[in-house]
């Protein structure tokens, strides 16, 4: 099947400065952080000038591949949609997940995926899970050159752990443990921290004791920066979490073109003279 793809996306005859890990760092208490999912080049391309992050994120499990947690997906899985994300983007900052399995035994395991999943992307910084227990990794990593998003509250990859996805920080004990683990990752040199799925003061508590920006997800509009799943805002699945808002209903208009276009075959008005060579 022959195929050609125009590329719309925006004028790339002018350079555009990336931005980087340092510069994000020092957006903490300033302009919001504005950053989504991408896992295709393409969407990567029409994401780009409006964002300041791109991550790619295990959430491919899901988007992607139809998987119901992110626990299957490996490093070259990860590779591969970051190289693809960092060939459509100029000016955002690439950040691709670590997979499940691939930096939990230790630094040194971490640093060898993060080390090859950089070297052969091209992406400017790496995402783990985890807090107090990850923190020497984090030194570990950050120490050699190696830029760290952090992630605390709900952590996909411990789902089996922590039973589900609902909202973390409801009990003292918990809210202190997630307030410790993001103080441990900003400590050890992480240059922001992704917290998600906590109530609302828990975000706030954070986002007020971390020197680094936080961006939540389900958290608090006072955090730094915000992130959400591409195909969420876009609506492209039936059901949401509670801390997604559709900015639109992509799959309700793809499934009309596809109807579209399954009934002027049918008809037999498709293809017509003009499309005809």
């Amino acid at each position: 099947m022959s195929m050609h793809f125009q590329n719309n996306s925006a004028d790339t005859s002018k350079p555009v400065r990336r931005l980087t890990s340092p510069t994000i760092k020092r957006r903490k208490g300033g302009d919001p952080i504005v950053a989504l999912t991408a896992y295709t080049t393409r969407m990567a391309e029409l994401l780009d000038e409006h964002c300041d992050i791109l991550v790619v994120g295990d959430s491919v499990a899901q988007t992607i591949y139809g998987l119901p947690t992110t626990l299957p997906v490996t490093l070259d899985m990860m590779i591969a949609h970051g190289a693809a994300v960092v060939r459509g983007s100029r000016r955002a900052l690439v950040v691709v997940d670590l997979p499940f399995g691939t930096y939990e035994e230790g630094p040194e395991e971490a640093f060898r995926s993060a080390s090859k999943l950089l070297r052969e992307t091209g992406a400017g910084a790496i995402k783990l899970e985890g807090g107090v227990e990850m923190a020497p990794t984090v030194a570990f990593l950050t120490r050699r050159g190696i830029p760290v998003m952090g992630h605390v509250g709900i952590t996909p990859q411990s789902v089996n752990m922590l039973g589900g996805y609902g909202a973390r920080g409801r009990g003292n004990e918990e809210f202190s443990a997630i307030l410790d683990d993001a103080v441990a990752v900003d400590d050890a040199g992480a240059f922001s921290v992704v917290i998600e799925g906590v109530v609302e003061a828990l975000g706030a508590s954070v986002t007020d004791k971390l020197a680094c920006p936080v961006i939540g997800i389900g958290a608090s509009p006072k955090c730094d920066g915000q992130v959400l799943v591409v195909d969420d805002i876009l609506g492209m699945f039936d059901q949401n979490a509670r801390f997604v808002r559709r900015f639109d209903e992509f799959a309700v208009r793809i499934s009309r073109a596809a109807s579209a276009f399954g009934e002027c075959v049918r008809s037999r008005t498709f293809p017509s003279q003009e499309h005809l060579y």
